[in-house]
């Protein structure tokens, strides 16, 4: 539906991203987006809608455009933190082999259309990307093993999961990765439903406490993961198209203004994976011919295409790689040194999936 503001072109869900006019003001920003003014705010959201305005009235047509959303007048929007792809990974981890041949997979993939993809959810101003992503994944393939779709607890991956090597964070809002994610779930027995276990820390305040034993009514759980090899994206195309969506880490460092479109502005030199995010499926853009992969966020329906944006995808056998010399600062495994992740955005670096799929 559209949004009946005479300055903006109509968004996909309620307040999603907006294309502005250059009408477009401070005051209607506010009200859409029910924001309290500052003048750091101001400052922040007039640099971007600046930007967003040059951006999107380039010659020739850029592939995608830039948008006003509810992140246009913070620093950056919520994240993660970095990946470890030398993450010594326990047994429930298993090795990827293809089953379809990579000319017989389909030309489009999105799994929200066999209706295995839960509603896009918001983690706030907390760093637990790494919990709705691992979290709307297994949902994803307890609905493919089940035809079951439960909206699952994030909050109990932020309370609950340990993240003793400080692989992608410290835990908790301070950021991990799927794969230790997949094994707290594997030794815990399952996942608790989000209404038994609701989210707390969508301030970023805090990790909430911890449930187990009894006190964890455990409604759908895992056996096991797969970990693709690293940027191998063919395998990434195969594994999405037959087996479902996957968990993914990326450099989201310039998403924020992202509206809609296929987003190639990422620099392949120099990245800084930061985000842990769902691809769903992949396609070609009808008007730009571009190829990409469609990724689900966790900043809300109102970020990108209600809630999703598409990232270019370079041909497999022409994947381009860049360097991320910082994956100790705060992010990576101790003692990990540098990566090269491939894809736009890092996307074809660290991919995961859970397996053994069942119901509690």
């Amino acid at each position: 539906m559209k949004i009946s503001i005479a300055a903006l072109v109509g968004s996909l869900l309620g307040a999603s991203a907006l294309v502005p006019n250059q009408g477009y003001t401070y005051d209607e920003f506010l009200g859409t987006f029910n924001k309290k003014a500052s003048s750091r705010s101001r400052q922040l959201f007039e640099t971007r809608l600046g930007e967003a305005l040059a951006h999107n009235s380039q010659e020739p047509k850029p592939s995608y455009l830039k948008g006003i959303n509810e992140f246009s007048d913070v620093e950056a929007p919520p994240m993660g933190r970095k990946v470890s792809p030398g993450l010594k990974a326990k047994n429930n981890a298993g090795t990827y082999k293809p089953q379809m041949k990579f000319d017989d997979l389909p030309t489009e993939v999105d799994w929200r259309e066999a209706g295995v993809v839960s509603p896009v959810k918001n983690q706030g101003g907390c760093g637990s990307c790494y919990a709705f992503a691992t979290t709307a994944t297994v949902e994803s393939h307890i609905a493919l093993e089940t035809g079951l779709l439960f909206d699952l607890s994030p909050q109990q991956v932020v309370a609950c999961s340990p993240n003793d090597d400080h692989c992608g964070g410290f835990g908790g809002c301070m950021g991990s990765i799927p794969e230790l994610v997949y094994d707290y779930l594997i030794d815990a027995g399952g996942y608790a439903e989000e209404w038994s276990f609701p989210y707390v820390s969508y301030d970023g305040s805090t990790n909430g406490t911890c449930k187990s034993g009894d006190d964890l009514l455990v409604k759908a759980g895992i056996t096991g993961y797969v970990k693709l090899e690293p940027n191998n994206a063919q395998d990434v195309m195969t594994a999405l198209a037959e087996v479902g969506p996957l968990a993914v880490n990326v450099d989201a460092s310039n998403w924020h203004n992202y509206e809609s479109g296929v987003f190639n502005y990422e620099s392949y030199d120099d990245m800084d994976l930061n985000h842990v995010v769902v691809l769903v499926g992949y396609g070609t853009d009808k008007d730009s011919g571009l190829d990409y992969w469609l990724v689900r966020n966790s900043w809300s329906p109102t970020f990108g295409e209600a809630g999703y944006i598409r990232l270019l995808r370079d041909p497999v056998d022409d994947t381009p790689c860049g360097v991320d010399t910082k994956p100790q600062d705060g992010t990576g495994c101790d003692g990990e040194g540098t990566q090269y992740p491939c894809g736009a955005c890092g996307v074809v670096f660290d991919v995961s999936y859970p397996t053994g799929a069942f119901i509690a």
